[in-house]
């Protein structure tokens, strides 16, 4: 018993073919299509980006805790350090120490100093 295709067939599965690989080659080119691997990357750092966002504030509101007079002198030192060490200052001061916690986190004492460099601006 042999299987007859009708002509129209080929070309069709041809065309499903070639299809299929240029949406993968676009999808996966443009990023609208992504691997496993990647979007757990992507939702690691959108995880680690929302904590910092909701407990830089944390840190800004425990500077001004400080007396008032005691504000204008951290700010003048702090702005006195180079840029790259003012998320050490703003740990050393305690400011990035979230309430409960024990350490402080590098990338909340960052985006705190730049907070606290916007204090000094305004």
């Amino acid at each position: 018993m042999s299987i007859t295709i009708a002509s129209w067939v080929k070309p069709g599965i041809w065309g499903g073919i070639v299809g299929a690989a240029l949406i993968a080659i676009i999808g996966f080119s443009t990023g609208s299509v992504v691997s496993g691997s990647t979007a757990e990357k992507m939702a690691d750092t959108s995880g680690k980006e929302s904590v910092i966002a909701a407990m830089a504030p944390v840190c800004v509101a425990q500077f001004q805790m400080l007396t008032p007079n005691n504000q204008t002198e951290q700010l003048a030192a702090l702005k006195e350090e180079a840029s790259y060490k003012r998320d050490d200052y703003v740990i050393a001061k305690g400011w990035a120490t979230m309430p409960g916690s024990e350490t402080a986190s590098n990338d909340i004492a960052e985006r705190c100093a730049s907070l606290l460099m916007d204090l000094t601006a305004s």
